[in-house]
């Protein structure tokens, strides 16, 4: 990839990859921040990024490593970073996108990773397999379990906030 296909690229698919991040993530300051490193290392591999599996999903996989590196070495802190709040004035979102985030977020890891690729970065059972590493089976059964638990959540937010609470 040359560097005016690279700054291209680069320009038409970072905000769609911080989108992608911050659902499989649930942190849009982490998601920026991983996408951003995975661009800084994909520049050094460029050369490389027309493989297999293409470059957008070389740049999930390497954000998504990153996000998960960050949160065991630094979990004290993530949790402090969350509670961090800039005060800045901006239309609040839209009620569903909030609760659809919230049982995103309620998800175990790679349940919430599956199903972000899958639903909201439309990518097929197949590629999820290859970027994530784990068999075809493996993640139609974490589409399987976040299909249900995310009914759960959706269907009655109160009942399922109760239930873990109690869990």
């Amino acid at each position: 990839m040359t560097e005016e296909e690279f700054t291209a690229w680069y320009g038409q698919s970072v905000r769609r990859l911080t989108g992608q991040l911050f659902v499989m993530t649930g942190d849009f300051h982490e998601a920026q921040d991983v996408v951003q490193e995975a661009f800084v290392r994909a520049w050094g591999a460029r050369r490389k990024l027309d493989g297999e599996l293409g470059p957008d999903a070389w740049i999930r996989t390497v954000a998504w490593r990153l996000a998960v590196s960050r949160w065991r070495r630094v979990l004290g802190g993530h949790r402090a970073w969350r509670r961090r709040s800039d005060p800045v004035a901006v239309e609040g979102p839209d009620p569903y996108l909030v609760d659809l985030g919230a049982a995103l977020r309620r998800l175990p890891p790679r349940q919430r990773q599956c199903a972000a690729l899958f639903y909201v970065c439309d990518v097929p059972v197949g590629a999820i397999a290859a970027e994530t590493g784990l068999s075809e089976g493996t993640v139609k059964t974490h589409l399987s379990r976040a299909r249900a638990l995310l009914a759960r959540h959706l269907d009655d937010p109160e009942r399922s906030s109760r239930e873990d609470r109690h869990v």
